[in-house]
């Protein structure tokens, strides 16, 4: 197999590896380019000033020589990880892959990567956060309900934090979130716009805080209007869930509800299904059905479900610029940030124009 030296000594054979061949270091393609180190390093760090003649040669010598950034040697130079831990719970949702995407690309905006803790029930995050302070990251995104004593852990430690859509009842934390009681009684409001009056709630599970939030925000509307309190069953999130709950909140009431209102897009096309296909309701006439997330799904043709959408994508890069901020030491606002919801009208739900009296809703 042919061989070939670089212009430092260092021995390059195709496919070659092991611990005789020596790694490239930023030193070698700084002789290279006829730079410094440290415009070796700035080149490969994102948002670095740079010039453009400078870049090219170092991109080039990079390229020649088969030179990759030793992040691990990186960190040990500026003290960062330039990790930063997502915590993030309920896996069966598909509003799931939606955020961690959306965090993803936030975060990598600022040159740092993800490092995800993923929870199979919120209540899990006490023996997860031990694992975290293994990994030394720069800072942490929970979209995971925190404890006071574990916010102030946090804080013990140094690791900046954000949560993301979701609160703590004491501690001050910087916060990003959807105003989730807003967007469910505007749901309601809708509704009962149109004459529904005995509505059912299919929540999701009992640690789900902002489950919590949206059933607050549709009893408190359904009271403001005098209407029956909602019937409330409990699911998982989960497609399965909307099924069982539909059936459930039928048996209970001894008949259909006029509106049943899930906790999540998942729950409703489960209650969808179970509507049309097994128990031959006609929706929106007979029944209305309303989820939350606007998952990709619900807007397909054979669903088109009314939802409300969080803007997930705002939410993700102010709660980016939130944590950054705090890892470069400069101040910041702890004033929640919140954003609204967009409702998505859909067509599984009748639906009317908001009376005067409920626009101030």
């Amino acid at each position: 197999m042919a061989k070939t030296t670089s212009p430092f000594g260092i021995d390059h054979a195709p496919g070659a590896a092991g611990p005789a061949a020596r790694r490239v270091t930023s030193y070698d393609v700084a002789l290279l380019a006829g730079v410094s180190q440290s415009a070796v390093s700035r080149c490969f760090k994102p948002g670095a000033s740079v010039s453009k003649a400078t870049y090219a040669r170092v991109m080039k010598a990079a390229a020649s020589l088969d030179y990759i950034p030793n992040a691990a040697a990186r960190s040990l130079i500026t003290r960062r990880s330039n990790m930063v831990a997502v915590l993030i719970s309920n896996t069966s949702n598909l509003h799931y892959p939606e955020v961690l995407s959306a965090l993803s690309q936030q975060i990598a905006r600022h040159g740092k990567r993800v490092l995800l803790f993923s929870l199979v029930q919120e209540s899990d995050v006490g023996r997860t956060l031990a694992d975290v302070w293994q990994y030394q990251v720069d800072g942490a995104i929970s979209v995971a309900s925190l404890s006071d004593d574990q916010v102030v852990e946090f804080r013990r430690r140094g690791v900046p934090l954000v949560l993301l859509n979701r609160r703590t009842p004491g501690q001050v934390a910087h916060t990003v979130t959807c105003d989730q009681v807003e967007a469910a009684r505007a749901l309601v409001s809708r509704l009962a716009a149109a004459g529904h009056r005995q509505f059912a709630l299919i929540e999701g599970p009992t640690d789900s805080i902002i489950s919590q939030e949206r059933r607050r925000g549709a009893w408190q509307r359904l009271t403001e209007l005098g209407l029956p309190a909602p019937l409330v069953v409990t699911g998982q999130y989960d497609y399965a869930s909307g099924g069982t709950g539909l059936r459930d909140a039928i048996r209970l009431l001894g008949r259909v509800p006029d509106a049943v209102i899930c906790a999540s897009d998942v729950m409703a096309i489960g209650c969808l299904d179970c509507a049309r296909h097994e128990l031959g309701l006609a929706v929106p006439g007979q029944l209305s059905v309303a989820g939350f997330d606007a998952v990709e799904p619900s807007n397909w043709l054979s669903y088109n479900l009314t939802t409300l959408r969080q803007p997930m994508e705002q939410m993700a890069a102010a709660a980016a610029d939130l944590l950054v901020a705090q890892i470069d030491g400069r101040p910041t606002d702890a004033h929640p940030r919140l954003f609204s919801a967009q409702f998505i009208e859909g067509a599984t739900a009748r639906l009317a124009p908001l009376p005067p009296d409920m626009l101030a809703a």
